[in-house]
């Protein structure tokens, strides 16, 4: 009898206060999925196949799954290691990062764009900075000083992004760069861009179709640019989130 009387009100307490989840496991899991997800991004910006695509497309799914799962864990929680805000907008801001590493590939592919070294290093910036926020969600709960500098390692990448747009930027619009740098398959897009030209004297129908290809390179490659610009923006929000849990703890 006494140890059912026990055993009772075990399981009631359990039920009136339950255990706290782990949090930190659930930002450390969501940290380690986006580290993964950029990893392939910068796999795809150096070689763009299918297969790598495939791969950051599933990891921003999974992504999305954990980021629900985390959520509900949150509003079921009793009580919390961590301010519950603060858990909150680190669980967004964290999948926000793979949100754009999503649409950076789609937008790719359905531009039919291929990378250039500007994709590339701010793919690769994007992968250091996520990076640095596995590192310091990692350290947040036994070393929050350490977490600290990861926190601003993270948002640093963000100013190092902004500097390769600027200069993606200047390039873009530098019509002998553009044409210094044709592809094969540019040269042939403009070639089929002249059709346009239709009726004009000869001697102009490659001039335009060479001009009509550059703008819709133009526009094409600053949507890309600006969603990885974006992306690094994500990863200095999160980096600030970090810092802001760090202050309130440390």
């Amino acid at each position: 009898m006494g140890e059912d009387s026990t055993s009772g009100r075990g399981r009631w307490l359990a039920r009136l206060f339950p255990r706290t989840p782990d949090f930190y496991a659930c930002l450390n899991a969501q940290c380690d999925l986006t580290v993964a997800a950029i990893e392939a991004l910068v796999a795809y910006m150096r070689q763009p196949d299918d297969d790598t695509a495939k791969r950051v497309l599933e990891l921003e799914k999974q992504g999305d799954a954990l980021k629900a799962t985390n959520m509900t864990t949150l509003h079921q929680a009793f009580a919390t290691p961590i301010d519950r805000e603060d858990i909150y907008r680190s669980i967004a801001a964290i999948d926000e990062i793979l949100n754009y590493a999503k649409a950076t590939v789609r937008e790719m592919r359905a531009l039919k764009l291929r990378p250039d070294e500007h994709t590339r290093a701010m793919a690769e910036l994007m992968y250091r900075g996520a990076s640095a926020l596995q590192q310091g969600y990692a350290s947040l709960a036994k070393d929050p000083l350490t977490a600290e500098r990861h926190a601003d390692a993270a948002r640093k990448t963000e100013r190092a992004t902004e500097r390769i747009y600027r200069r993606a930027l200047r390039e873009l619009f530098d019509v002998e760069h553009y044409h210094a740098t044709l592809t094969p398959d540019q040269r042939r897009s403009a070639a089929a861009l002249a059709v346009l030209a239709d009726g004009v004297d000869a001697s102009e129908t490659s001039a335009i179709g060479s001009a009509v290809g550059f703008v819709l390179e133009i526009l094409k490659r600053r949507e890309v640019y600006r969603h990885m610009s974006n992306g690094a923006d994500r990863v200095a929000r999160a980096g600030e989130v970090l810092h802001d849990i760090v202050a309130k703890v440390a």
